[in-house]
């Protein structure tokens, strides 16, 4: 019966954060399926009036309208919808924005402009890292979270690190070749 609880409550962060707001219903009564959150999206404060059920995704998408974030699987299983929270790479289809509380997200429209790419994404360029595009950003994402995080240096220990990022066209090779350029530049 109990099966499965203590894996859950490890995945808890050691300090919760502050709980969001439930907004007030017309009339003065609180409804608890809307919640107010405060959150910084690409160093912009944010305050989201949002249903507890919006994924971080929709928001950024619909409320924000930074559609660089994409909706590929809905399931969490192809990373088109990679963003940054708090530094650290996540699927924003699976993540809930009343969550969020406090939190600092990056999307790809935060990590560099056209006018001054991130390395990553000039990498990405220059080795065709791309064809389709689609998966791009999540691509990009999740490399750069990579770029911080402990991962071997061989090809091998990149693709294992990249693993959550489907790429239908296929171009995991200059993937990991512009992954690669920007690693041994630093």
């Amino acid at each position: 019966m109990w099966a499965g609880s203590s894996g859950a409550l490890g995945a808890l962060p050691a300090t919760a954060p502050a709980a969001p707001v439930a907004a007030s219903a017309p009339g003065g009564t609180v409804d608890d399926s809307i919640v107010t959150v405060r959150l910084t999206v690409n160093d912009i404060t944010q305050e989201a009036t949002v249903d507890v059920r919006t994924s971080l995704l929709d928001y950024l998408r619909e409320n924000l309208q930074l559609t660089g974030t994409k909706k590929g699987c809905d399931h969490g299983q192809c990373g088109a919808c990679t963003v940054h929270v708090n530094g650290r790479r996540v699927n924003s289809c699976l993540s809930l924005v009343a969550m969020h509380e406090g939190d600092s997200v990056t999307t790809i429209e935060g990590l560099g402009t056209p006018d001054r790419l991130h390395p990553l994404q000039a990498a990405f360029v220059a080795h065709d890292g791309l064809q389709c595009g689609y998966c791009t950003a999540g691509q990009i994402m999740s490399a750069a979270a990579l770029l911080t995080e402990p991962c071997g240096r061989t090809d091998a220990d990149v693709k294992e690190a990249m693993s959550g990022n489907i790429c239908r066209c296929g171009a995991y090779s200059n993937i990991v070749a512009a992954i690669r350029q920007v690693r041994d530049a630093d």
